[in-house]
């Protein structure tokens, strides 16, 4: 988890620092934080049209130019030849419905968030898909199993 919020620190969104870790084996395979995709001008360049259009956490992700932190540690597993099946996820916050469709498809067996997020989709899709989300409590180190 903590390679998670250390990846979340290069995170480029104006609104919050997601950070992800793929880990299969005991052996870190890719890391991913939200942000612009390559070559895309920042949102701090940009700024940000959720925020411009008051739209709430969990709503109208279509309307968000970065790309997640999960799913940029799915891309850049794929990129380096990395297989993700029965990998775990480490995240610094609960992947939303659209990351749990790729988190399913990816094959990851199970994800630890530090952070709950408002998509009962996304804890729907894992319940139905037969992953784990486990959400830490890291100043007490206790856990609460949510699928």
């Amino acid at each position: 988890m903590k390679m998670a919020f250390l990846a979340s620190s290069r995170s480029t969104c104006l609104r919050r620092a997601v950070g992800a870790a793929l880990v299969r084996d005991n052996q870190l395979i890719s890391t991913g934080y939200n942000g612009s995709p390559k070559n895309s001008p920042h949102c701090a360049e940009t700024g940000c049209l959720r925020e411009q259009q008051n739209v709430p956490s969990g709503e109208k992700h279509e309307l968000c130019r970065g790309v997640h932190a999960e799913q940029n540690a799915i891309i850049q597993a794929a990129i380096n030849g990395s297989s993700t099946r029965g990998a775990v996820l480490y995240c610094t916050h609960q992947p939303c419905s659209i990351c749990a469709r790729l988190i399913i498809n990816a094959e990851i067996k199970q994800v630890f968030v530090a952070n709950a997020y408002p998509d009962e989709l996304a804890t729907r899709l894992f319940q139905e898909a037969g992953i784990g989300m486990i959400l830490m409590n890291l100043e007490t180190g206790e856990s609460l199993r949510l699928t």
